[in-house]
């Protein structure tokens, strides 16, 4: 079993582990996990779901659960009691490569459109969509480049929103030894 990360992340001082769970593709898998943790009062901090490979029998949910919440082993042995669990993998963040999703709609007048498509370009984000005063941007990248590429748009553009998937991961093919 993995320890726990003992860092903190850009938004939160908490402790989180990143589970990777095979299930099941059936109705109400989902709502049973959920309702898992919430029976239990454990924190899910981000949960992305989505099929798995090319097998449309199973999909993979990434739970990046608050570790200080509960145990990590009462955790992961709950989940292992679901019947429609088929695996589970415990990963720290060093031992995993994780993304994120962000899209973000900025109020933008022509005089400011040259800062933020050279910040754009400079963080490795793209343009998605655009009018006459707003702008829709999307980054692709680690949960620490998602925090400040949010946090830059927040305090230079106008009225921002934002919408973010939550992480997924996987093991990283050469781990630190």
């Amino acid at each position: 079993m993995a320890e726990p990360f003992s860092g903190t992340t850009e938004r939160t001082p908490v402790t989180h582990h990143i589970l990777s769970v095979l299930v099941e593709n059936k109705a109400g898998v989902l709502s049973r996990i959920a309702g898992l943790f919430s029976r239990r009062g454990f924190n899910i901090f981000s949960l992305a779901v989505a099929p798995a490979a090319e097998d449309e029998r199973f999909s993979r949910l990434t739970i990046v659960v608050d570790a200080e919440s509960a145990p990590i082993a009462q955790v992961v042995g709950q989940l292992n009691k679901l019947i429609n669990v088929v695996a589970i993998r415990d990963m720290r963040p060093d031992e995993a490569t994780e993304r994120e999703l962000l899209l973000a709609t900025v109020s933008v007048d022509e005089e400011g459109r040259q800062d933020l498509l050279a910040h754009v370009a400079h963080a490795g984000a793209s343009i998605v969509d655009f009018s006459s005063d707003a702008v829709t941007v999307s980054l692709s990248g680690t949960p620490a480049a998602a925090d400040a590429f949010e946090r830059h748009l927040e305090a230079n553009y106008g009225a921002v929103e934002v919408q973010r998937t939550g992480r997924v991961a996987l093991p990283r093919l050469n781990p630190p030894a």
